[in-house]
């Protein structure tokens, strides 16, 4: 027996054809179900990917529908303050495609939309998206080519939104710990104070 899947056809073989109905769930466009849970939705993640191919995927959230739906093909993401590596933004400039997945907290279910993106400057645009009085640096435009919804089973495995799996949590260390621990010579708790500081005053 092969240890390793070397082709497509051996690929296929392997987990066989989709279905008729997972094949027809793909869409070309928006629709009310997908725009009702893209503006329902406070996280999403966005994948992208330089001209190489090194790949980078980036959590977004804010409010829901902070992921803005223009119209059935188009797609506004503000970029909001970060650390400023903007891995995305320079895969953008070298390559648009994109993916995005979106999560609404309490359903098992996400949906996928892929395309093409540019980055936007005007004024006005921005001024648009401006939360709290500031303003993003840029937005992210995308061209919807690919929409689908994808099941729960994920979720549902990983038990995402019960209680039992959130309380896991407490027991890693902060990451202000977490970082001490990888660079050396910084203060647990000063970093821990430096990103509390940081939540607190420079979400926007």
């Amino acid at each position: 027996m092969p240890q390793f899947v070397t082709n497509l056809d051996q690929l296929r073989a392997l987990y066989g054809q989709p279905s008729e109905l997972v094949r027809k769930i793909q869409l070309p466009r928006l629709e009310k179900h997908s725009i009702a849970f893209i503006q329902h939705s406070p996280f999403a993640v966005l994948a992208t990917a330089d001209g190489r191919g090194q790949s980078d995927i980036s959590p977004k959230g804010d409010a829901p529908g902070f992921v803005h739906v223009v119209d059935e093909q188009t797609l506004h993401l503000p970029d909001r303050l970060g650390n400023n590596r903007i891995e995305s933004l320079r895969h953008i400039v070298e390559n648009p495609r994109v993916g995005l997945l979106f999560f609404v907290p309490g359903r098992d279910e996400t949906l996928r939309v892929h395309g093409t993106a540019r980055i936007r400057i005007d004024a006005e645009l921005l001024a648009t998206y401006a939360v709290q009085g500031k303003q993003p640096r840029s937005v992210i435009e995308i061209a919807v080519e690919d929409v689908r919804f994808h099941c729960g089973k994920a979720i549902i495995r990983s038990k995402l939104w019960k209680a039992e799996s959130q309380a896991a949590a407490a027991e890693l260390p902060t990451l202000g710990q977490m970082i001490a621990d990888q660079v050396g010579g910084q203060s647990a708790s000063q970093l821990d104070c430096v990103l509390e500081e940081s939540y607190k005053t420079r979400l926007y």
